[in-house]
């Protein structure tokens, strides 16, 4: 077995990378956190199989520059955001123990304009491997999106993104409070793999809660308050037309810890009427990155598993609907509501039933799928159901790639549906690279209607 001691990794890093500091503990002794003058020190907790390598309590009384860096943009500098990230006191600033970022609304030209904070630990506090561990609570709102993620100190060691990777501890967006998201991104073709969890009970932007990744060679685990909700231990790097680099490439580096809170973007959407900007603010009670002593470098990249079909051929289980099902869980058939869409599902007399009461913002805003497709180069599919609504109405269907980018083997296909239960087949070439988890979906939101919706004998079949 090959391991490798911290203080190996620290040599390594530092002859690799030398603007990495791995190993440095300047941000915190082993056990506490300085404070100004008045202020209370917060005791940093030990944690068993870890050393404490860097913590930021936020008990002074302004950002510690040993320890962050501010990294203003311009706005519309990544997803169509719109915020400036400034070096403002007014966007970023500590108050009261804990680290705030304010997105704040002004106005320029006559037009909305709006500016926000971002803060990192690059060239101060980089390390690789170890677990991450942040106390935060969220801001509710329309077009608000907090996160706590981490990129590599050397972006262009294996090349600029996707390529170099990404690793998002939390991303939450402001209409919708009850979810976090924890991502990998890497490739070249862009892979991602995510994960949503959702609270029972409360909200991320009600009180504080904790969220950490613990990161090893070859596996990344991500828990919210204690509990584990997504593992990651298949991913690759590759030029376009190039061998993939060897495994666990591009997580072999070392990354750093970024927050920031920005306003509107591809994925949450412009802010509303209905955003209130002077609650608009992401608070950070404490930021601490613990390592083990020693890790197991001797890892191997996970054979992939792709998913039989059943004996006539069918690889969506259930297609009949003749099983009742948790339509919750990761198994077989899942229900989803996302960005304002409300309604049902229920699965009764041999078909799924839906109902909506919103249609929400998105066209996946109501949403049934069922994922772990497997979709093979070279292959050609056939995707076939029955279908009807209660009065005539749209839906979107699609086979698409949640840990490919998304994007579509069979593309988005608008039915209009009728009263009468009718059969709609699909055929489709697989061109891109081999895919166990291509995701079947039929997306009911956004389409001018929340008639109920009846779907049975769902087939994805192998047919060359």
């Amino acid at each position: 077995m090959k391991t490798i001691k911290l203080l190996a990794l620290t040599a390594a890093c530092t002859l690799l990378f030398s603007a990495v500091s791995c190993g440095d503990n300047g941000g915190s002794s082993a056990g506490s956190q300085s404070a100004a003058p008045g202020s209370v020190t917060t005791s940093t907790p030990q944690i068993d199989g870890y050393d404490l390598l860097w913590s930021d309590e936020f008990d002074g009384g302004r950002l510690n520059e040993d320890i962050w860096s501010y990294d203003p943009h311009e706005p519309g500098w990544t997803n169509n955001e719109l915020q400036e990230y400034t070096t403002s006191t007014e966007n970023v600033y500590v108050k009261d123990g804990k680290l705030v970022i304010k997105a704040v609304k002004t106005q320029k030209d006559g037009k909305d304009y709006y500016t926000s904070g971002k803060i990192k630990t690059q060239n101060k506090k980089d390390f690789m491997y170890g677990k991450v561990v942040v106390s935060a609570k969220v801001p509710r709102g329309q077009g608000l999106w907090p996160a706590i993620w981490m990129m590599p100190t050397d972006e262009d060691h294996y090349g600029q993104w996707p390529k170099c990777g990404e690793i998002d501890i939390m991303e939450v967006l402001g209409s919708t409070v009850t979810k976090a998201y924890g991502t990998v991104h890497y490739g070249e073709p862009h892979a991602e793999q995510q994960k949503a969890f959702k609270l029972k009970k409360g909200s991320f932007a009600d009180s504080f809660h904790e969220f950490s990744v613990e990161w090893e060679p070859g596996e990344m685990r991500f828990f919210i308050d204690g509990e584990l909700y997504h593992t990651v231990n298949d991913w690759f790097t590759a030029v376009e037309g190039e061998e993939e680099k060897p495994y666990p490439a591009p997580f072999d580096q070392p990354f750093f810890v970024q927050l920031n809170l920005a306003v509107g973007g591809d994925w949450p959407g412009d802010p509303d009427e209905t955003t209130d900007f002077d609650k608009a603010q992401f608070e950070v009670d404490y930021v601490r990155v613990y390592q083990k002593p020693q890790y197991d470098m001797d890892v191997t990249k996970p054979q992939v598993q792709l998913r039989e079909a059943l004996p006539d051929g069918n690889f969506i289980y259930n297609g009949n609907f003749e099983e009742d099902e948790n339509l919750e869980d990761d198994v077989n058939w899942k229900f989803l509501l996302f960005e304002g869409g409300e309604g049902a599902a229920e699965i009764k007399d041999g078909e799924i039933v839906i109902t909506s009461e919103a249609e929400g913002k998105q066209e996946y805003s109501v949403q049934l799928v069922q994922p772990e497709l497997p979709m093979v180069k070279g292959k050609k599919y056939r995707a076939s159901f029955d279908a009807y609504a209660d009065a005539p109405r749209d839906m979107i269907v699609c086979v698409s790639a949640p840990n490919a980018g998304w994007i579509r083997y069979l593309q988005d296909t608008k039915l209009s549906l009728t009263t009468e239960k009718q059969t709609y087949t699909f055929d489709f070439d697989m061109n891109e690279k081999t895919d166990p988890n291509g995701r079947l979906e039929f997306n009911m939101g956004k389409c001018g209607s929340t008639e109920t919706i009846h779907i049975t004998n769902v087939r994805v079949e192998e047919i060359g």
